[in-house]
């Protein structure tokens, strides 16, 4: 691995936090996860509302602080692509927490 055992360290470490955050478990093993195949896996399984997630650590995403900083969410979208949203973790936390009430809430509602 290109830059010894501190990417993979770090790498390890933010998947155990946002375990720690969501829920879900790490996949210690990703069995077809290279350029060649289709078939890549997430690091995070089973997270709720969510399912596989991806986590990526970096020294820095600079630009998309920068276009994140004073916004609740940031919509990209590459050509050719599908859009995608960025927001804060805690933020979409939050959300997730408050879909989880909302579902308590109108589960209680026909008893």
């Amino acid at each position: 691995m290109p830059g010894g055992k501190a990417p993979k360290i770090r790498g390890d470490a933010g998947e155990r936090e946002i375990v720690k955050m969501f829920g879900g478990h790490r996949s210690y093993w990703q069995p077809g996860n290279n350029k060649k195949s289709n078939s890549a896996r997430g690091d995070v399984l089973d997270v709720p509302y969510l399912g596989r997630v991806e986590v990526k650590r970096r020294k820095d995403f600079k630009t998309m602080y920068d276009w994140l900083a004073d916004n609740g969410a940031l919509f990209i979208r590459g050509d050719h692509r599908t859009w995608l949203a960025v927001m804060p973790a805690e933020d979409l936390k939050l959300l997730l927490d408050e879909m989880d009430e909302l579902k308590r809430q109108n589960a209680g509602v026909g008893t």
